[in-house]
């Protein structure tokens, strides 16, 4: 537990350096998403960084992809690219974009853009293993936005038709998009039993506790139908001025803000080693 939750710290910083440096970038979800990558990445998903395409591996599919700073850092941090490529995002002809381009990265297993995509995507994979009769299982990140589109909610209900028990959905609840809160501009309340009613298992969490997130993804796994794991998240999560801050959603930190995050990131990773 102790060891997800100084990677999720260093992933944390890994973002705000990234998205400090290429002066562009969502910092706000993908600080709040930093335990579940943590999790996913490096306790969860069965995959092999050498062999990125082997055909047995859990697939992860990021709807949400402008967050897509926190799974470069956990990719990076796994083994599938050095570190310090991390350097290059969102730099002309790097192959880690502000979007995630599985053309430039084919260790990705797809392609984002406008939100309401992923999920389509995930079900198609998830039926295609099914037929396959692999016992591997595709994991999908999704946002709050994502659910403001009817394609989301047509792939929610392929879902259950197929009985898909080997998708797994996280929710990246966070309550905010770009323009404000999640509530005020697409309610959503009450997801969980948005879902139910599709037939799909809910779990709720607190998205920033590992053991919460652990034990819910392994709950999961056992399931024999779909699951949604809704993770109620906080935005910017670690930095102060950021947190619960739509204004953060989709803004980079100036130089000056930068150190004062990384400041406050090294000193909670200091707090939790000697914890």
């Amino acid at each position: 537990m102790k060891k997800l939750k100084l990677i999720a710290n260093t992933l944390r910083q890994d973002i705000i350096r990234m998205i400090s440096e290429a002066e562009s970038g969502h910092p706000a979800g993908a600080l709040g998403m930093a335990d579940i990558f943590a999790a996913l990445y490096f306790k969860v998903l069965n995959q092999n960084p050498k062999n990125p395409t082997w055909p047995d591996r859990d697939k992860l599919v990021l709807s949400n992809g402008h967050i897509c700073a926190v799974r470069y850092a956990a990719m990076a941090r796994t083994g599938y690219f050095p570190v310090n490529e991390l350097k290059t995002f969102r730099k002309i002809n790097s192959k880690i974009q502000g979007h995630p381009s599985y053309v430039d990265m084919p260790s990705l297993e797809s392609s984002s853009g406008s939100l309401g995509h992923g999920l389509s995507i995930a079900v198609g994979m998830t039926l295609a293993e099914k037929l396959d009769k692999k016992k591997n299982f595709v994991f999908c990140v999704i946002s709050d936005g994502d659910l403001n589109e009817g394609s989301t909610w047509e792939a929610v209900n392929a879902a259950n038709k197929y009985c898909l028990d080997n998708l797994i959905v996280i929710v990246d609840r966070n309550y905010i998009q770009i323009s404000g809160n999640t509530e005020k501009i697409w309610p959503l309340k009450p997801l969980d039993k948005k879902f139910k009613s599709y037939n799909w298992q809910t779990i709720k969490i607190n998205g920033n506790n590992i053991k919460q997130i652990l034990e819910a993804l392994s709950k999961a796994k056992k399931a024999n139908k779909p699951v949604v794991i809704i993770a109620k998240t906080t935005p910017g999560k670690g930095v102060s001025y950021m947190e619960n801050n739509y204004k953060w959603h989709g803004k980079p930190p100036n130089k000056e803000q930068a150190e004062k995050a990384l400041k406050e990131l090294m000193k909670e990773y200091r707090k939790i080693k000697n914890g």
